[in-house]
């Protein structure tokens, strides 16, 4: 038994992706505590909404989807219900298997894993790490539960913030780019569907290159651009505001807030 706690969108996402690959709704549970979030989950998806202990006793996994903040009374409530083969997944940024460990008592076996909002559309990518308790089995476990939402990696947990900083916050910045792209083709006298159409396949487009065909960005980049053409002019003017230098630096911060986090 799977039971996914909390019933927000990444909990829903997950909960959408494993019966879509193949679980039976009679093969998860889900932990909700507004009660019309849970009716609704239960409508939608055939799968019974139980309080927290149940939950807890009934999985032999627990995906715990509730927010950072929230993590440390969610984890001293459910200590003392959770059996000692029971796999536990945390799905929470910046929140450490060293801080999981110390508010469940015994040898659970715990992962953390970072997925990102793609995976409400089925295209997520999830970095994860496991703890000091946690087999490689169960490792593998994990990491096919969270495949029915897109890929998985694994790393040390180390580079963990570095993931959430890249890639748990990484599509607000491609949506922060495309706002930007729709909004200076609209000041430009194209209509917004039009410029929301062109900047959505040239994204998803480029993306998919640099995916495909295996080349380091530079390389692709290069190739769009010609001596002293459009493009030229368009990332003269970007080296020229320190758009590079800033996006550093916020993938820097964002790795920083990871880490304080886990500070509480």
């Amino acid at each position: 038994m799977i039971a996914i706690i909390g019933g927000g969108k990444m909990g829903e996402a997950l909960l959408a992706g494993l019966l879509a690959t193949g679980y039976e709704p009679t093969q998860l549970v889900v932990t909700e505590p507004n009660q019309e979030r849970a009716a609704e989950l239960r409508e939608r998806y055939g799968v019974a909404a139980v309080p927290l202990a149940e939950s807890a006793r009934r999985a032999s996994t627990l995906i715990l989807a509730v927010k950072p903040q929230d993590m440390v009374d969610l984890l001293d409530e459910l200590d003392g219900d959770i059996g000692a083969d029971t796999l536990v997944i945390s799905i929470a940024a910046g929140i450490t298997t060293s801080l999981l460990e110390k508010h469940l008592s015994g040898e659970v076996a715990v992962v953390r894993a970072m997925p990102n909002t793609p995976a409400l559309v089925g295209r997520g990518m999830t970095a994860l790490a496991g703890g000091a308790h946690t087999a490689d089995g169960q490792l593998d476990h994990a990491e096919s539960l969270l495949r029915s939402v897109g890929e998985v990696v694994r790393v040390p947990e180390r580079h963990m913030d570095t993931v959430t900083a890249i890639s748990g916050s990484g599509p607000a910045y491609f949506y922060f780019i495309a706002e930007t792209m729709i909004e200076a083709g609209v000041a430009m006298g194209m209509t917004r569907a039009a410029a929301k159409k062109l900047v959505t396949q040239t994204i998803g487009g480029a993306a998919a290159m640099l995916d495909d065909a295996g080349a380091h960005p530079v390389v692709l980049r290069e190739a769009v651009t010609s001596p002293g053409g459009t493009t030229a002019a368009a990332v003269r003017e970007l080296e020229r505001h320190g758009v590079r230098t800033a996006f550093t630096d916020a993938i820097e911060a964002a790795r920083e807030r990871s880490r304080q986090l886990s500070e509480g």
